[in-house]
């Protein structure tokens, strides 16, 4: 049998702020990121995110939007982000209130088309937005508007937790 043991030390120095997650959250930069394995509509996600101190994931940039899409690992793999329409049709607003901004464009080819079923059985239409399908579109062109009761993974997201300290260092090992 093979052990490959892993560490990673994360070190501030005298008067720097540091920055650290909740187990099973990742670090980048000054915020933290759930990526969930289990799958739930639209709302219950968002519940879930705020159960941990966070809410969906608010995209604003294209590094954050490449960054998302890399953490994508099968081809299948759809994460519910925190943009919704359910207000007033046609007016995409983040979790927060704040309005989408359209430029740069993430749609993927024709969304968002607020489909409303073959026989017209969702006459709410989608009004919720999903990243995925990894395999079939590129990293800029990857959201879906979805029926929001559809279940998916999610992408939670928070403020990172930040402190001053004279000398810290913080070791995790891992055992493969």
């Amino acid at each position: 049998m093979l052990y490959i043991i892993m560490n990673k030390n994360i070190c501030c120095g005298l008067e720097e702020t540091c920055f650290r997650c909740d187990r099973g959250w990742k670090l980048n930069k000054r915020k933290c990121y759930y990526f969930s394995k289990d799958r739930l509509s639209w709302n219950e996600s968002k519940v879930m995110c705020m159960n941990q101190s966070g809410n969906l994931v608010k995209i604003t940039s294209k590094d954050e939007q490449v960054q998302k899409h890399t953490k994508m690992k099968e081809n299948e793999d759809k994460f519910w982000i925190g943009l919704t329409d359910a207000a007033k049709e046609g007016e995409w607003r983040w979790v927060d209130g704040s309005k989408l901004n359209e430029d740069p464009r993430y749609w993927s080819g024709n969304e968002p088309d607020n489909w409303k079923g073959e026989n017209n059985e969702h006459p709410e239409g989608e009004n919720c937005v999903r990243m995925g399908e990894k395999g079939q579109t590129t990293i800029l062109e990857s959201w879906f508007d979805q029926f929001c009761k559809t279940p998916h993974k999610r992408i939670c997201e928070k403020a990172a937790e930040s402190g001053k300290r004279s000398s810290v260092c913080v070791s995790e090992t891992r055992v493969k």
